[in-house]
């Protein structure tokens, strides 16, 4: 079972607007490759992480307004979001231990 989930424009301000932890989102499609690489190491993360992080991915194809909202031009990206807020962002694939660093996992 995965830790990531699936969010959309219906339950984003539930899931990662209004959430009490930080929420790593991954902005992703379906047809990029760099994408498909990244998701098991989001997965390792989000298992890492336990409950002190939410991991949550947005389907840009599917979701291109809220890609829009928040700025996203590239994928993948990936952004911290901490009190509905961007404090942290890297576009493209990472391993897990650069993304734990870069996007201040356990932080």
């Amino acid at each position: 079972m995965s830790n990531v989930i699936e969010v959309n424009a219906d339950s984003w301000e539930t899931e990662v607007a209004a959430s009490t932890v930080p929420v790593i989102v991954d902005f992703w499609a379906p047809w990029c490759g760099p994408c498909r690489m990244v998701a098991p190491e989001i997965e390792k993360l989000a298992q890492r992480a336990g409950d002190s992080v939410k991991f949550v991915k947005v389907n840009i194809d599917d979701n291109q307004a809220l890609a829009v909202a928040h700025g996203v031009m590239s994928i993948p990206t990936i952004a911290r979001f901490d009190g509905g807020a961007v404090t942290a962002q890297v576009v493209g694939a990472r391993g897990a231990d650069a993304l734990e660093r870069e996007l201040r996992i356990g932080a």
